[in-house]
C-alpha cells in the first residue's frame, strides 16, 4: 500500500496510482488477427465474384439470348406475317424495306414502322393461351 501513496511537500499523503510503462515487442492480439486474415487475398473477393457469376447466369445471359432471338425474328420477317408493334398495334406486313416495314392494321389503313418496333408474331400470342 505504501507504493501507491505519495508524500506531498506539506507532509500529507496523496493517493495517486503508480503507473508503470510496459513496452513489449510482441504485437497486440488485434494485429495478429489482421496479419492472419491478410494471408489469403482471394477470400475477400470471393463473395463479390460469386455475385457477378449469379448476375451473369440469371440476368445477363437470358437477356442476351432473348435479344438474339428477337434479332433473328426481325431478320426473318416476310410479307403476310402477322406482327405486334411496341405500341401494341396488331397488323399484317404488306411491304418490307431496309429498316422500315409497312403494316396493315385495318382494311386500307397502312402504317410505316421501324423494324425495331416489331416485337413478335401475333400468332405466338394465340398459341400461348
Amino acid at each position: 500500500m505504501d507504493s501507491l501513496v505519495n508524500q506531498t511537500p506539506e507532509g500529507g499523503e496523496s493517493v495517486a496510482p503508480h503507473i508503470e510503462m510496459y513496452i513489449s515487442s510482441e504485437p497486440f492480439p488485434q494485429e495478429e488477427e489482421q496479419q492472419q486474415k491478410s494471408g489469403n487475398p482471394l477470400g475477400g473477393f470471393l463473395p463479390l465474384i460469386l455475385i457477378v457469376v449469379v448476375f451473369y447466369f440469371f440476368l445477363i445471359r437470358p437477356q442476351m439470348r432473348k435479344q438474339k432471338e428477337l434479332k433473328t425474328y426481325r431478320e426473318a420477317l416476310q410479307k403476310g406475317d402477322r406482327v405486334v408493334t411496341t405500341g401494341g398495334i396488331y397488323g399484317k406486313i404488306i411491304n418490307i424495306a431496309d429498316n422500315n416495314v409497312e403494316v396493315e392494321i385495318a382494311h386500307g389503313v397502312v402504317i410505316k414502322v421501324d423494324k425495331f418496333a416489331i416485337l413478335k408474331d401475333s400468332t405466338d400470342l394465340a398459341n400461348q393461351k
